[in-house]
């Protein structure tokens, strides 16, 4: 029984495996950058099988919800929402320091499916069209 931490704020992701107790089993983390929505399920997967975790052993899935990168978070969100909802887990959105701890202690109290929102910290920076 496993937790799923996803942190997808800045150019680097990270990835984390987490037992129910609290014990980091295993993490990665890489240069996303822009390839952040190529290599995330990549990245899951090799993380799951390293560990020789399935994803049907995935309890609940925690994200870091921001602030921080507009894209980044984006695709972080609808990949942790999306994970959460087709395993039926609960997802946990947190932000801070302890961001990991905190949604841990959450994700295992909790039941059931609700998805979770982005915290941008700020406007979005969009371009205006030219016309």
């Amino acid at each position: 029984m496993s937790i799923l931490a996803l942190r997808t704020d800045n150019p680097h992701a990270e990835l984390y495996l987490i037992d129910v107790d609290g014990t980091l089993l295993r993490d990665t983390q890489w240069e996303a950058h822009r390839e952040l929505s190529a290599t995330i399920h990549t990245k899951m997967m090799q993380l799951l099988h390293d560990s020789g975790i399935s994803l049907t052993d995935i309890r609940g899935i925690v994200f870091y919800k921001g602030p921080g990168s507009f894209t980044g978070l984006r695709i972080g969100v609808s990949v942790a929402n999306a994970l959460a909802a087709s395993l039926k887990v609960p997802v946990i959105g947190v932000n801070g320091e302890d961001w990991l701890k905190s949604g841990v202690d959450q994700c295992v109290r909790s039941h059931g499916f609700s998805p979770i929102e982005p915290f941008y910290g700020s406007e979005a920076h969009i371009t205006l069209p030219k016309k």
